[in-house]
């Protein structure tokens, strides 16, 4: 059998070819490898061990369960799972919910695979404004181009489709698929895939239309349909295009130059204290005029970004030449995706003002403050830029999340912020809760960091220091001051512990808010990382090395037994004992030995 990652990279290398099409794509599903470095993927995350509708987990991985999936696809008689629906609750909205479908687990294998074959194909021919779940793309790669592209807008489209991963119609998708895609068995896989429908409350519903949201296809496959989108946006963006590459200045702003270069080259000449008047104020002229027009029809231009199913749409123009864009949007979603602008969130915001988006907030600034350069020279560093914010709700949010803080009411009438102790952590110990908010801390201000506000993160913090003082004196019930004089050292609060090594101490983050002008270390989001070898110890290699880790006898069938969390293993047997010491959430296990793990369950 070919080696998946060269199969993959040659459908790369072939997918940058215009006009390509796949031919035999389905018989790469007949490759036992390929759903090996599935299972490698699929096992990194704790969904794994969730029952789908059949039941079954990653639990008791074999080799002859990866042949019996082949074997239905060989023959065609397989058939997707219903996947088990739940409503998690939005992170915006906490009193509303949104569906999440739980396939089962071999159908995660095979979902895997179909989006490793479908990524492989169209992951080259996105855009570049797209920014969601691709490859070394994030929200802090969009927000990094919104900060470079979005100069000088003046009006912004924020757009917002109803339902959108619920509206994808699946005729449509087929037919975006079958452009590239010559090869019917697999097109009727993926028919199979859309229409699995779903189980809530023990009752089958069908999918009539929609990606399956929560499968490993979804993505992918909402990635595949909204691409649509961005090549009409890049062809709207060559229509929308007036003028030259290099915006000409204004009128008035060419006058104001010369008259600063004469009174500069005249102070240069005679340095009295008339000449140094007349510099000054054409130096306040020059800075308090505009370099561009107001209004300039001669000069209009489009951006945009995309992240998933948000998008925003930058205009250099008019109001009316946003209205006609939202306008040609609207109509090209109806009527060649079937999908719906939502009239009442798709907004057309004048860009000085705060504009949301992933998270943060964004404007472009209006400020004619002066900063000397380099050279020392005064110049306008933020006007046209765009600016990076923190909402105020979010880190409030987050605080209300943690359950970190209340509200009350002084003899004033003023509000105050009092931290909590939080009682789901007082069952941890000291090192333990130390890290849970170091953790939190540390993962809002990795987010927020390129804000230009992100200093207020420090009242976040505050907050946090406060609830864990208080976490720590319900915990020894005790005071906080006493904690304090116990664990606090020149303002920094350190925790000792022994560790192998040695004599430790975990201290309570105090490294402040800076912006940051690059990317986090972190910004790409996660996703599995190819290498042509796997590891000696990856799951794959241990599958099929017939070993058991636990008695160290030879078999031709190995079943990997897998638990959600290592945390979860109390030592209790030789079992849970051999994986606490191997550190390792799966063990490799001769049938004789699973057979006795399962009935000690």
């Amino acid at each position: 059998m070919r080696n998946p990652i060269a199969v993959l990279k040659s459908l790369e290398e072939k997918a940058n070819q215009k006009g390509y099409v796949f031919e035999r794509l389905y018989r790469n599903l007949y490759n036992p490898e390929f759903y090996l470095l599935a299972y490698q993927n699929i096992a990194k995350s704790q969904g794994s061990m969730t029952e789908g509708t059949d039941g079954m987990t990653l639990d008791d991985m074999t080799g002859g369960r990866i042949e019996s999936i082949i074997a239905s696809l060989k023959d065609h008689s397989y058939q997707p799972n219903p996947a088990r629906r739940e409503n998690i609750p939005k992170k915006n909205d906490p009193s509303k919910t949104r569906p999440l479908g739980i396939p089962s687990t071999d159908d995660k294998l095979v979902q895997e695979v179909v989006r490793m074959l479908l990524e492989a194909i169209y992951e080259p021919t996105f855009s570049t404004h797209s920014h969601g779940f691709r490859p070394k793309r994030s929200c802090h790669t969009a927000l990094s181009e919104i900060k470079t592209t979005f100069s000088g807008v003046q009006w912004v489209i924020e757009g917002d489709i109803k339902a959108c991963f619920d509206s994808f119609a699946h005729h449509v998708l087929i037919d975006i698929l079958r452009r590239r895609i010559k090869d019917e068995h697999f097109i009727a896989l993926m028919w199979k895939m859309l229409k699995a429908g779903y189980m809530e409350q023990w009752i089958y519903h069908h999918t009539y239309s929609g990606t399956p949201q929560g499968s490993g296809v979804s993505p992918i496959l909402a990635n595949i349909y909204l691409s649509e989108l961005d090549r009409y946006l890049e062809e709207h963006q060559k229509q929308f295009r007036v003028g030259t590459q290099k915006r000409k200045a204004s009128r008035d702003y060419e006058y104001a130059r010369r008259k600063y270069r004469v009174q500069k080259t005249l102070l240069d000449q005679s340095h009295t204290k008339d000449a140094v008047r007349a510099f000054k104020q054409a130096q306040k002229n020059l800075l308090n005029t505009l370099y561009y027009p107001q209004a300039d029809r001669n000069y209009q231009r489009l951006h945009f970004n995309r992240y998933a199913d948000d998008f925003v749409v930058g205009i250099i123009g008019s109001r009316k030449d946003a209205e006609r864009v939202k306008a040609d949007i609207r109509d090209f979603l109806a009527d060649t995706l079937k999908l719906t602008l939502s009239e009442e969130k798709t907004k057309i915001t004048h860009s000085s003002e705060l504009i949301d988006y992933l998270g943060y907030q964004f404007t472009v600034c209006r400020s004619r403050d002066a900063k000397r350069d380099e050279s020392g020279v005064l110049r306008r560093m933020w006007y046209g830029k765009v600016a990076l914010y923190v909402p105020h709700d979010k880190w409030v949010q987050k605080l209300k999340e943690y359950q970190a803080f209340k509200i009350v009411m002084d003899n004033d009438g003023k509000e105050r912020w009092k931290p909590l102790h939080r009682g789901k952590l007082m069952h941890k110990d000291a090192i333990a809760i130390v890290s849970q908010f170091n953790a939190e801390i540390r993962g809002l201000y990795n987010y927020y960091s390129m804000a230009e506000n992100v200093s207020v993160l420090n009242n976040f913090a505050f907050i946090m220091k406060g609830s864990f003082l208080k976490t720590l004196a319900a915990k020894g019930n005790t005071s906080c001051n006493k904690i304090r004089k116990k664990y606090e050292r020149d303002g920094v609060i350190s925790i000792p512990y022994v560790a192998k090594s040695g004599p430790k101490c975990c201290e309570f983050y105090h490294d402040g808010f800076t912006k940051k002008s690059t990317l986090p270390p972190l910004s790409a989001d996660t996703l599995p990382q190819y290498v042509k070898y796997a590891k000696p110890n990856s799951l794959a290699r241990r599958l099929k090395a017939g070993v058991c880790e636990l008695c160290g006898a030879e078999t031709k069938e190995i079943h990997m037994h897998h638990v959600r969390r290592l945390k979860d293993l109390t030592g209790e047997d030789e079992l849970e004992l051999k994986m606490m010491q191997m550190r390792r959430k799966s063990i490799a296990l001769c049938p004789e030995c699973y057979a006795k793990t399962k009935h000690a369950e």
